[in-house]
Parts: C-alpha cells; sequence; structure tokens
C-alpha cells in the first residue's frame, strides 16, 4: 500500500463491521462504488462433518475502487462499513498490482485452498470418524489417490490404518 493520491480513482481497503461484507458490499454497489470482495474456499469440518465452505478471504475487510476526494465521505458512511483502512490519517493506496494478483488466483472471487500433498514421514492427525484426534505417520497413498496409509502409533505398538484423504490434516512435516 502506498501514499494516498486524491485525484484519481485508486482501490482502497475498507475495514467493515463484523461479518458484514457482503453487507458493506451491496451498499457500496448500489452507491455507484466498484468493489472487490474475495472469498476462501477450504474444506471444514463442522458438527464432525467435512464440508466445503466459503468465507471472506480477509474478514473485516473488502476492496472499494473510488476517487476519495468525491466518495470518501460516501464510503465511510455506507451500511456495514467501519472506515477506510488508513495509515498515519491518510487512507492508503492498494496497487492495482494487489488486486490482480488475487483476482488471478480466483474463480469468480472465489480462491480455492486443497490440502497441499502429503509426504512419507509426514505427521498427521485423523479430523473424524472413530480415530478422531489421533495422529499419526503418513506412510503411501493408495491406487485410488482418495485413500492414504497413515502409521499409528498406539500402546507402543504400530498400526497401519487405511483412511480417505480427506479425514487428514497436517500437523508437522
Amino acid at each position: 500500500m502506498a501514499a494516498a493520491c486524491f485525484n484519481s480513482v485508486n482501490w482502497y481497503a475498507i475495514h467493515t463491521k463484523p461479518r458484514q461484507e457482503s453487507l458493506a458490499e451491496t451498499s457500496l454497489k448500489r452507491e455507484g462504488i466498484e468493489t472487490f470482495l474475495p472469498k476462501l474456499r477450504r474444506k471444514r469440518t463442522i458438527r464432525r462433518v467435512r464440508k466445503w465452505v466459503i468465507t471472506p478471504l480477509f474478514p473485516g475487510y473488502i476492496f472499494g475502487r473510488f476517487d476519495l476526494l468525491q466518495s470518501a465521505r460516501l464510503v465511510k458512511y455506507s451500511t456495514g462499513v467501519i472506515n477506510i483502512v488508513s495509515f498515519g490519517g491518510k487512507p492508503a493506496i492498494v496497487e492495482d498490482a494487489i488486486i490482480h494478483a488475487i483476482r488471478a488466483h480466483a474463480q469468480e472471487d472465489i480462491v480455492t485452498i486443497q490440502p497441499r500433498p502429503l509426504k512419507p514421514g509426514d505427521v498427521v492427525e485423523i479430523q473424524e470418524g472413530p480415530l478422531r484426534g489421533l495422529q499419526g505417520i503418513f506412510e503411501k497413498e493408495m491406487s485410488d489417490r482418495d485413500r492414504v496409509v497413515i502409521l499409528l502409533e498406539t500402546l507402543a505398538k504400530g498400526a497401519r490404518v487405511e483412511l480417505s484423504r480427506e479425514q487428514l490434516e497436517i500437523v508437522a512435516s
């Protein structure tokens, strides 16, 4: 972010009220402000069930593109907005390259996080099922690429267990 240039249209980060990013975006769009609300799609365990969830990539913030002199007051007092992110009392410009980089990694403004590939020796934790909470060491992937084998250390004996990749989360490499 650079020092503010007050003569042209630039991107700014806008601080929103908690969980009101979409409301602020809708309010700003209604006033003719170009907005960008990047979202994150990832797997989460909710009530012991693995589901894809979509949340803001930057909770509590959206981006708006506007002329600061003409629209700062309108933006600050829009529904769901707390303020324009500033440093030293001056609204901070978000460089176009940052917005382009985020958009390059997104499809329809949604960035999807895939779990990184496992490698032999990774310490993993089982996230669901009857073995939930137990840790083991990743050994290998099975031929169907969704199933994996991990070595569980239980009662001083090693036991090989075959699980779905989605049930595991990396604890350490």
